[in-house]
């Protein structure tokens, strides 16, 4: 869908090093900190849409961590990391805020099974979302209608939800499969096609901000973004 952001709080090098390295092979583009004071630290500097945290660590525990990040984003996404099975552990994890947990030892696969679970999950709500603002317009994805100033562009079904899903992105790149599957329900020639179309109306209107554009990104798909 678009490249994820990790943050990863682990103390154990040799498990820190594996699951950077794991995580960077399956498309996650991942920075590792061995404590959770450094973690927080770089969370508050970098952008990130996803967090791992180990429960135990030196400095700043996880659960302290979690809090910490709660509080500058209450919707960021936290999986922790326990050695311990202990209920009231998990439980202090979720009262903290945590999507969800998984208990050493753990397979990767099962690891990557949360994270994309997680990422669904928090995908389906933002795509609940209608209003929108993209650089001086508004875009009210219910009503099709794209406004700038006294300027309303009413959109097609088509152009509507690609914008939606560009907004629900915007940054970030909106790989070309999952849009296709998304809107048209089968990536063939004939629909990345026409999405292309759909996609030079919308930089056709957008331009009336000269700030807003809907970048080609080789190989991938598209990325709007204000300059």
């Amino acid at each position: 869908m678009q490249e994820i952001n990790v943050l990863l709080a682990e103390d154990d090098e040799n498990l820190g090093s594996l699951l950077k390295e794991y995580l960077i092979a399956k498309g996650y583009k991942t920075d590792w900190y061995t404590n959770g004071d450094i973690a927080y630290k770089n969370f508050v500097k970098n952008h990130y849409d996803f967090c791992i945290f180990d429960v135990m660590m030196p400095i700043k525990d996880g659960i302290t961590l979690a809090k910490e990040v709660r509080m500058l984003n209450s919707s960021m996404p936290i999986l922790f990391l326990t050695a311990k099975s202990q209920k009231e552990d998990i439980l202090k994890g979720f009262e903290v805020g945590a999507d969800d947990y998984i208990t050493k030892p753990f397979s990767m696969e099962e690891l990557i099974y949360r994270i994309e679970a997680i990422l669904r999950r928090t995908h389906h709500q933002a795509s609940n979302q209608t209003e929108f603002s993209v650089g001086e317009f508004t875009f009210n994805a219910d009503k099709q209608l794209l406004t700038l100033e006294d300027h309303e562009q009413k959109l097609t079904t088509k152009e509507s939800e690609l914008l939606k899903l560009l907004c629900i992105n915007k940054n970030m790149v909106l790989e070309r499969n999952f849009a296709l599957k998304t809107i048209w329900i089968d990536d063939n020639y004939f629909n990345a096609r026409s999405m292309d179309v759909y996609i030079a109306k919308l930089r056709k209107y957008l331009k009336l901000d000269p700030r807003i554009e809907i970048l080609n990104i080789h190989g991938k798909g598209f990325k709007l973004i204000e300059k």
